[in-house]
């Protein structure tokens, strides 16, 4: 009676039984296939000079480059160009253009300082998008992260949003070093509480 129930079920969505398993079989396997690395930071660097100090700059990994993408968006609302020199740094070989910082500034329009704080712990609209501290930033990838050889999409979870954020890298081959490719986790996310005229 219960498979009879659950075959209705299915053919109602269009499938068999074991089609409906295989998909819930799989949905299982890549939740289970999901990597996550999380990343500690005393302080947040705030020169070109104490960003490359940092342990993770070795750029061997490809969560560390992820990670080191925030604390360098970090610096944008104090210090664009300082900014603008760590993120050139996590490019490597392709210097960051024009249109990537039009795109950065373009993000950040409107007073939205707080986006690059959401990617740390503790940080949530409710208290502004205070970072718990030390500074952590968690970096995911899926069963796809990895499925060309050299590249990776990583994923990104702000504090404002339901959903994580890719950003993109690659690998140079002569040195083994995974470098920023695209950042694309800025999008909006909800306001924090100071600015929400509906709280």
């Amino acid at each position: 009676m219960l498979k009879d129930f659950l075959n209705q079920i299915s053919r109602s969505m269009g499938g068999t039984l074991g089609g409906l398993l295989d998909k819930l079989t799989g949905k299982v396997v890549n939740e289970m296939q999901k990597t996550h690395k999380s990343f500690t930071f005393q302080a947040l660097p705030q020169t070109l000079e104490e960003f490359k100090a940092l342990p993770e700059a070795a750029l061997s990994d490809p969560f560390a480059t992820a990670a080191l993408s925030v604390l360098a968006l970090t610096r944008f609302p104090e210090d664009r160009e300082a900014c603008y020199e760590m993120l050139g740094f996590l490019k490597g070989p392709d210097p960051l253009s024009m249109a990537e910082k039009t795109h950065i500034v373009d993000r950040f329009m409107d007073g939205k300082n707080y986006k690059p704080l959401s990617f740390f712990e503790g940080a949530v609209p409710e208290n502004n998008y205070t970072p718990s501290q030390p500074y952590t930033v968690k970096v995911s990838s899926n069963p796809y992260s990895f499925q060309h050889d050299g590249w990776a999409t990583l994923y990104m979870h702000s504090g404002g949003s339901d959903n994580e954020r890719p950003v993109r890298l690659r690998k140079k081959g002569s040195t083994g070093q995974w470098f920023l490719v695209e950042i694309q986790y800025l999008g909006d996310i909800r306001l924090p509480a100071a600015e929400d005229k509906w709280k």
